[in-house]
């Protein structure tokens, strides 16, 4: 198994075994992966010759320090998941100096508005950060194909706007959420959970499904209600947001057009542990 620690060792080798007509996935994470993140490097194995992942904590998309302090950091138990599940797959786990040669900090993007709506709104620079990041490993690895969760939905958008914009040659894949049994959707923050919090996370799941249903009925107001409510009886759970959204502009629905995709999102804090998840609403 091969793994660089320097962009510069890793564009060389990529270049000295990728031919003209193969493809090159690639699936950027923070790292302390899961099933979710295992699920985009299956995908990209199967329609790729090489796959590349990426591990690194980027600092610039944390706009809460306390936050970035606390991610978690699973390099060892990382590459032995990476292993087991194919030892091709080539790790790029960088130090921040390498990636950002010495002057940590983002660009600024245009996404077209998308940046303005949900984790926009509640995370400042969130998105230079990610746009800043994404950007640059894109171009040191140089991807036919790269995958992304739909959980981070907004991101998903956010990243095929600047893949747009920056006239980049890359196909920006989603899949699939992968759950735990009990629904939640999985994140590596998941780690940072007792085993009690877990388990009634189940609640962001259940409601959004709830949510989902009666939007078939109901107005796009009397859902938010519902919601609201569902939190201010559950304790140890804080909603920061639950948006009803245009699944392409991630504008906020006022009214319902018939045809149109929408999507739920939320964020929940457990015990200040922050939680997102989304779920498309027809």
């Amino acid at each position: 198994m091969l793994i660089f620690n320097r962009q510069v060792a890793l564009s060389a080798h990529l270049k000295s075994i990728s031919g003209p007509d193969e493809t090159i996935g690639f699936v950027p994470t923070m790292g302390a992966l899961h099933q979710g993140h295992l699920s985009l490097l299956a995908e990209s194995l199967q329609h790729n010759d090489i796959t590349v992942i990426s591990i690194f904590v980027n600092p610039t998309q944390f706009n809460n320090p306390e936050d970035l302090a606390k991610y978690p950091r699973t390099l060892e138990s990382d590459v032995e998941k990476i292993q087991n599940l194919n030892p091709d797959i080539i790790i790029f786990a960088p130090s921040t100096d390498d990636i950002y040669e010495g002057k940590t900090v983002s660009a600024h993007f245009d996404f077209d508005g998308l940046e303005n709506q949900m984790e926009g709104k509640f995370r400042p620079g969130h998105f230079d950060g990610v746009g800043t990041i994404v950007k640059r490993l894109f171009e040191i690895v140089k991807p036919t194909n790269a995958y992304f969760g739909e959980k981070d939905f907004q991101q998903l958008q956010i990243v095929k706007k600047m893949t747009e914009k920056a006239k980049l040659r890359v196909n920006v894949i989603g899949c699939p959420i992968f759950r735990e049994a009990n629904g939640l959707a999985m994140s590596s923050r998941n780690e940072r959970l007792t085993a009690r919090e877990r388990e009634d996370a189940a609640v962001i799941y259940q409601t959004l499904n709830t949510a989902k249903t009666l939007f078939g009925t109901e107005s796009a107001k009397q859902v938010s209600d519902f919601v609201a409510r569902t939190f201010e009886q559950t304790p140890g759970f804080e909603l920061e947001y639950f948006e009803i959204a245009d699944a392409a502009t991630l504008m906020p629905l006022i009214h319902k057009i018939e045809g149109q995709k929408y999507r739920a999102f939320i964020a929940v804090f457990v015990n200040k542990i922050r939680l997102i998840d989304t779920i498309s609403l027809n």
